[in-house]
């Protein structure tokens, strides 16, 4: 039973090359793992401390079971015992950073073990707010390719939000600014890497390709990672949200203007700050986008330079520049970003074609856009009463919403709740089977002109 609970291990964990001689701390790992596979926490305890003394090289088994063993011991002790686990717990990250910094493929993993090490401190209390962000700075700094937990993520920059907050913090707005900047940065790319990598499935699933188990497990796994990244990017913006209004961030980039307009980065991000925040109509971000622009002709700044074009209502050197932005950006995620946001200001312009042009291309570069078929189809909706030459025939075109709805819910999981309401809705105000019944329109197709230029097929009853 040995032999085979330790291939198991194998294949769980990453093992090193052992010599005959260890033979007690192979026993001692088969005793302690088998315990705790089964919750015996208290039998597991003395073998896993002998063979961490002994062996502590042995296998990634001796700190991966042994975290789940303490936790459990925290949670369910008091007083001296309670301290004991509690510094048991953090001697077990400092050795596993030792022992086993790097998975079994070579790849560095201190930022996820630091990260795992500092939500533990936050978790039982084991440290102050300084010391549980150091750790996770620590993480960031030194090895940020593996520090991807989105709630780590969220709980770095929320403790140095409270650090800024403190009247004894030496923390600095512009600091906190920059820091936000750095971790929304951090958690693009990440929800790049899972859109990628779902929108290839979605494309081999549109295409009738065949699809693995494997992939249809890794679908899932994209899929909860992309909502949790988009959860706590959103806490993100809200914690920063009291702080980053026009009235501090124009007099702060004002400040520090002349000493970073060389500086592409601390423009790019003051400008996009800026944009998101509406003070797009100060003269600073004129003059940051210039700056910009100036200095290192971007995706970010083309775009810019259209917004500026565009409140002045030269709308065809706007959507140029527009167009320049998509076509010097080279991520197609981002793409898709600029032209969904491109999409939303022909919509709140009552230019719902140009919108849906736009909103389709965001679709091509970002399959898995679900905002992009809501923005559709709330675009068909908001036409109902202004297409169509029959009450009929515009209430119908609810079911092209609704169709739209259904898409985004299907391909996006982030929205997945919102857009199965909204088909819902959708689908309440289309013609009833009475209706169809009393028209006699089952089964027949209704073509609408206008700008929509679509045939609905009238569900048959």
């Amino acid at each position: 039973m040995k032999k085979i609970l330790i291939s198991g291990l194998v294949l769980i964990f990453s093992a090193g090359i052992y010599s005959q001689s260890n033979e007690e701390c192979f026993a001692n790992l088969s005793i302690f793992a088998e315990y705790v596979k089964v919750k015996n926490y208290s039998a597991a305890y003395e073998p896993w401390l002998k063979v961490k003394a002994q062996c502590p090289k042995l296998n990634l088994a001796i700190y991966v079971y042994g975290e789940r063993m303490l936790k459990n011991f925290i949670n369910n002790s008091e007083g001296n015992n309670k301290v004991k686990y509690q510094e048991n717990l953090l001697n077990l990250y400092s050795e596993w950073l030792k022992y086993f910094p790097k998975s079994k493929g070579g790849i560095n993993e201190t930022g996820k073990i630091l990260a795992i090490k500092a939500q533990s401190m936050i978790d039982y209390n084991l440290a102050d707010d300084q010391a549980i962000y150091d750790v996770y700075d620590e993480a960031f700094t030194t090895d940020p390719q593996s520090f991807k937990s989105p709630k780590g993520l969220y709980n770095y920059f929320n403790i140095y939000f409270k650090l800024y907050k403190e009247n004894s913090s030496n923390v600095s707005l512009e600091e906190v600014f920059e820091k936000y900047e750095e971790l929304t940065e951090k958690f693009e790319f990440e929800m790049e890497v899972y859109t990628s990598n779902l929108d290839a499935l979605l494309k081999k699933e549109e295409n009738n390709d065949p699809i693995s188990s494997i992939e249809l497990r890794n679908k899932k796994v994209y899929e909860v990672n992309m909502i949790a990244c988009d959860t706590y990017l959103n806490n993100l913006n809200a914690i920063i949200a009291t702080e980053s209004t026009c009235e501090n961030l124009i007099p702060l980039y004002k400040k520090s203007f002349d000493k970073f307009k060389s500086n592409s980065v601390w423009l790019n991000r003051a400008a996009s700050r800026m944009d998101s925040k509406d003070c797009s109509d100060d003269p600073l971000f004129v003059e940051l986008v210039e700056a910009l622009h100036d200095l290192n002709p971007s995706a970010n700044s083309a775009y810019y330079l259209g917004l500026l074009n565009d409140k002045k209502g030269e709308t065809k050197l706007a959507i140029d520049f527009y167009n320049e932005s998509i076509e010097l950006e080279t991520s197609y995620l981002k793409k898709a970003k600029t032209l969904y946001k491109i999409a939303l200001k022909f919509k709140n312009t009552i230019q719902y074609s140009q919108s849906r042009e736009y909103a389709l291309k965001a679709l091509k570069y970002q399959p898995s856009m679900g905002k992009a078929y809501l923005l559709i189809g709330n675009l068909y909706a908001s036409s109902a009463n202004n297409c169509g030459t029959t009450q009929f025939e515009k209430r119908s075109i609810y079911w092209l919403a609704s169709k739209e709805a259904k898409k985004a819910a299907s391909v996006d999981a982030s929205i997945r709740n919102i857009a199965k309401k909204t088909a819902l809705s959708y689908d309440g105000r289309a013609p009833s089977k009475t209706d169809i019944f009393s028209e006699s329109m089952g089964g027949k197709n209704i073509t609408i002109k206008c700008w929509i230029g679509k045939t609905i097929t009238v569900p048959s009853l």
